[in-house]
């Protein structure tokens, strides 16, 4: 991954972590915050905390997040820099904020097995699987950030979290403002 711009003042890297649900962005972000001595952003959780949402979506079972609500909570945590952010969505935060952008991918199967055991069925199920295998997330990555801070990584197993997070904290490591 390079570096985002030759502009940024950040002391820590802001890192977001991407991909579809159960691909094992919490698992990975957490494990990534705690070696690093950064913050952990959980967006699913900010905007259950913070109302930043429109409502309910009965078909998905999830909040409709107001993205607008979401980019001005987080505008000033974002400046200092020392974030990792995970999210299964990517394309409304500002370009700016982000020096490394990590989409982690699943095999269908696997991450078909993790979707049931959280209960998901039907609809929801079917579009997080179709989601994985289309590759949406890696797509809509590279579409809404520069493509050499943008890295795919597998996340199959828990040997793959470990190995990312210790690739991922020489990175964080290796920063230079």
């Amino acid at each position: 991954m390079a570096r985002a711009n030759s502009g940024t003042r950040r002391p820590k890297p802001n890192l977001l972590i991407t991909g579809t649900p159960g691909t094992g962005k919490s698992t990975t972000a957490s494990a990534l915050a705690e070696a690093t001595n950064c913050r952990h952003i959980c967006v699913g959780d900010l905007v259950k905390e913070k109302n930043l949402h429109d409502g309910w979506d009965d078909q998905f079972e999830s909040y409709v997040i107001n993205e607008d609500l979401v980019c001005d909570e987080l505008e000033d945590v974002m400046v200092g820099g020392g974030n990792i952010v995970d999210y299964h969505g990517c394309d409304f935060f500002p370009e700016r904020w982000f020096d490394g952008v990590v989409v982690l991918q699943t095999e269908n199967s696997v991450l078909y097995d993790r979707l049931t055991r959280r209960g998901y069925s039907g609809a929801k199920l079917s579009n997080n699987i179709e989601c994985e295998i289309f590759q949406v997330m890696l797509e809509e990555a590279r579409d809404s950030y520069r493509e050499e801070i943008v890295i795919a990584l597998q996340s199959d197993a828990l040997e793959d979290v470990s190995n990312n997070v210790a690739s991922l904290t020489g990175w964080i490591e290796s920063w230079r403002p």
